[in-house]
């Protein structure tokens, strides 16, 4: 199992969500979040005064996925996120040791 970790532009997430569903994903979180890369934040007008803007706004999905769903998932996130322009964001693809269903108490890949 493997968990995908994704950081998208905030305007991108019914896209990316869409596509998700489309590639027989299970289940998704979402998380908004705040935060810099190569893009390092910008410099915005407010009332007449300038100010920096440090930490940029996104958005995080999370998805636990088998290890046989994994590029598809990667794939169909890339490919909705993708704007072509810097800040586009980055996908993370981590081991996943364990997830249990709560209310069943199904372990491993059943429990996704």
């Amino acid at each position: 199992m493997k968990l995908v970790i994704a950081v998208i532009k905030p305007f991108k997430l019914e896209e990316v969500r869409e596509a998700l569903a489309s590639s027989g994903a299970q289940g998704l979180m979402v998380s908004e979040i705040k935060g810099y890369g190569r893009q390092a934040g910008h410099t915005e007008i407010y009332r007449g005064a300038e100010y920096v803007v440090n930490f940029v706004p996104k958005i995080k999905l999370e998805v636990a996925v088998p290890d046989a769903a994994v590029e598809r998932t990667v794939e169909a996130i890339a490919g909705a996120a993708r704007t072509g322009r810097i800040g586009d964001g980055k996908i993370f693809v981590l081991d996943l040791e364990q997830a249990v269903r709560v209310r069943t108490g199904e372990q491993g890949e059943d429990a996704l």
